[in-house]
């Protein structure tokens, strides 16, 4: 978003120590579509009462409607919980955003007012010290995750406290309703990196809690990264780039074998990857840029099902003029958008 100056508010305690701010920026956006707006059924097999074995039955080809495969049950899921798009429909919306930042050599801090045609919303307010900085922003921080009945992932950390020095860093990540949390350590020397995550990301009070050690090593023109975790769970990856181009080859605990190419040439990118034994998903993409006009293509058969930006197949378009953004999109669950956007 192009942000403009309207007001701006200087005030000095001590020469050179403490500096306060004040800016305001707004938008505009007319949209008609359904992008986003497909759904889940609450509830799955386990809520409704159904075995796991029926659910799977329902499904036309089941081999052995008592003994089902992950991939019959996880269809079985999708086709009983999906709801299609709802029809396209009219909206508009306009945003003023207010912040204020202050501090000086010692302390700085900042916070955000957000307001819109749905009422007031704080933003994130955040205090920074030397290393040390505290976040806060109501189920918007971004490490702490749940799936949102759409399908797609939905932030629930509440606040965050993180510190750096030099090759050390370390985070902590809460959400205050759930009671989960998410640690994170890390350590970078020269070509090598150590990190240590500790996460409880079940949505629900009293979750055990999964321990994931990753090491990275870069040699050349090759990085090597290795993941594992208290759950016997691991992957591991190589990545080699060539110029423009980078292959990458991959495994993991589940017998899943990987192979990505990502290529880079001027305005154009292009990436894509296979997996293989065990699991079959393929993903490609597309984007290109020339002048104010952008454009991308994604495919992700792993996630099918799904609605909005993480549908299997999502295709974007936009067009900058005069200060306006004129954007379309659309996705394989019958769902897309047209929308003008302006910014002051």
């Amino acid at each position: 978003m192009k942000k403009v100056l309207l007001t701006s508010t200087a005030l000095v305690m001590t020469a050179g120590v403490a500096v306060a701010e004040m800016s305001m920026s707004a938008s505009a956006t007319l949209t008609y579509g359904n992008f986003g707006t497909g759904d889940f059924r609450p509830g799955d097999a386990a809520t409704a009462g159904t075995s796991a074995a029926a659910y799977a039955a329902s499904i036309a080809g089941a081999v052995d409607p008592d003994n089902p495969t992950d991939d019959e049950l996880a269809a079985a899921t999708a086709a009983a919980r999906a709801i299609g798009a709802t029809d396209a429909t009219w909206s508009s919306e306009a945003d003023l955003d207010i912040s204020g930042s202050g501090g000086g050599g010692t302390l700085t801090y900042s916070a955000t007012l957000e307001l819109d045609e749905s009422g007031e919303a704080q933003g994130a307010f955040t205090v920074s010290t030397g290393g040390l900085t505290f976040v806060y922003d109501e189920n918007d921080i971004g490490g702490l995750t749940t799936v949102g009945n759409d399908g797609e992932d939905d932030n629930t950390g509440d606040y965050k406290v993180s510190y750096s020095a030099g090759g050390l860093s370390a985070s902590y990540e809460t959400d205050t309703t759930s009671e989960d949390t998410l640690i994170n350590l890390g350590y970078a020397m020269g070509d090598l990196s150590i990190g240590l995550e500790m996460s409880e990301n079940d949505n629900a009070d009293g979750g055990d809690a999964t321990a994931t050690t990753t090491v990275g090593y870069t040699m050349g023109a090759a990085t090597i990264s290795l993941e594992a975790d208290d759950a016997d769970g691991w992957d591991t990856s190589v990545a080699y780039a060539n110029g423009a181009t980078t292959m990458t080859v991959g495994a993991d605990s589940d017998d899943v074998y990987s192979v990505a190419l990502d290529y880079a040439s001027g305005d154009m990118t292009f990436s894509a990857s296979q997996e293989f034994n065990e699991g079959d998903a393929t993903t490609f993409g597309v984007s290109y840029t020339a002048g104010d006009m952008t454009f991308t293509a994604a495919y992700d058969s792993g996630n099918e099902g799904r609605f909005g930006d993480e549908a299997e197949t999502v295709i974007n378009a936009s067009y900058a003029v005069d200060g306006a953004t004129i954007a379309a999109k659309a996705n394989d669950q019958d769902e897309v958008e047209l929308s003008m956007s302006f910014s002051f």
